[in-house]
């Protein structure tokens, strides 16, 4: 791949990021609905979702300096985490389960949403090797997906040096994917085939230790919110080339496109089909493949070569197409359990 085809390249970026906005605002949209029934005032997904766009999220993204933003990556850290326990609580208490007590089966403490009560199969760890997993293999082709962003965070990182950016990725790596790991096993344990494909949902309203951790983490995506449409209108704009940045006209442009992903969330009603396809397609190029032919690209035009380099460029053509089969099946099972 070379100067031509990088219009390939940002395009997929450009579109990953449409998905991770629309999926951001379903997200609220669901979180905001639960949290006003916990209020006493209860609103359907689609009021809540028109209410925060047009007065949280509107103005959020007609900020011209996002660094004013940073202090809430914290409050979405903290926020991952006491989710991560709130769950984990749940699970040990087994608040959603009924219980048997001197031979007699009470019901649960806490009952789900109508059809998201728990319900567990008798597969066992084997259900791993099931093609369904792949459905999961996809959405977490999503979760780690933030190659875009990269130059971007390392030029504005204090004392950018290349081995502290290291650092400050591979801990930052590190820590998500044990609360990743940690938020995906107790939500299956807790209520297992009927898990949401945003967790969250399957507990109820009236779960006060969960509804906290609602309002923290509709909280910290109502701050990040704002840090990935940028990269989605800053994406488009370059995309079509338009090179006047005023006021004015990135205003005009951050209405029509917010306006856009709303209408697609407010159809768009399976967040897990929308991360699992994502990921599976786009997300496996932008991971897999393009980095593997960009690498093959570079190496082939450099003149002296060494045999090492050469070598690295079939591990990463290997990697490039293990990519693109984990995509092409991942695609094909979304599809199917869509």
């Amino acid at each position: 791949m070379g100067e031509d085809t990088a219009w390939i390249i940002a395009t997929a970026c450009t579109m990953k990021t449409v998905m991770g906005v629309i999926g951001y605002s379903m997200i609220l949209g669901e979180t905001g609905s639960l949290l006003s029934a916990t209020a006493g005032f209860p609103l359907s997904r689609s009021q809540s979702m028109l209410a925060i766009t047009g007065f949280v999220l509107l103005p959020l993204c007609w900020l011209k300096d996002m660094s004013k933003l940073a202090p809430f990556s914290f409050v979405g850290t903290m926020a991952t985490l006491y989710t991560a326990l709130a769950m984990t609580f749940r699970y040990f208490t087994k608040s959603y389960l009924p219980t048997k007590v001197a031979g007699n089966i009470l019901p649960p403490t806490l009952s789900s949403p109508a059809g998201l009560n728990p319900v567990f199969g008798t597969k066992g760890a084997s259900s791993v090797f099931s093609s369904s997993s792949l459905v999961l293999v996809s959405m977490l082709s999503t979760a780690y997906l933030i190659h875009y962003n990269a130059p971007k965070y390392y030029t504005s990182l204090k004392n950018n040096t290349i081995p502290r950016f290291n650092k400050v990725v591979s801990t930052s790596f590190a820590f998500s994917t044990v609360l990743t790991i940690l938020i995906a096993i107790m939500g299956f344990l807790t209520f297992g085939q009927a898990s949401s494909g945003f967790i969250l949902n399957n507990y109820s309203s009236k779960d006060s230790v969960m509804a906290l951790s609602r309002l923290a983490v509709a909280a910290s995506i109502t701050f990040t919110f704002p840090l990935l449409f940028v990269g989605l209108r800053d994406g488009v704009m370059d995309l079509f080339a338009i090179k006047n940045r005023s006021n004015n006209v990135v205003n005009r442009m951050t209405v029509a496109m917010l306006s856009l992903v709303l209408l697609a969330a407010l159809n768009l009603k399976d967040l897990s089909f929308l991360f699992a396809f994502g990921g599976a397609s786009l997300g496996n190029a932008i991971i897999y493949v393009f980095p593997a032919l960009m690498f093959r690209s570079a190496v082939n035009k450099k003149l002296n070569a060494t045999p090492r380099l050469k070598q690295e460029v079939k591990i990463a053509m290997g990697t490039g197409v293990l990519g693109l089969v984990l995509g092409v099946l991942g695609v094909a099972k979304s599809l199917q359990v869509l």
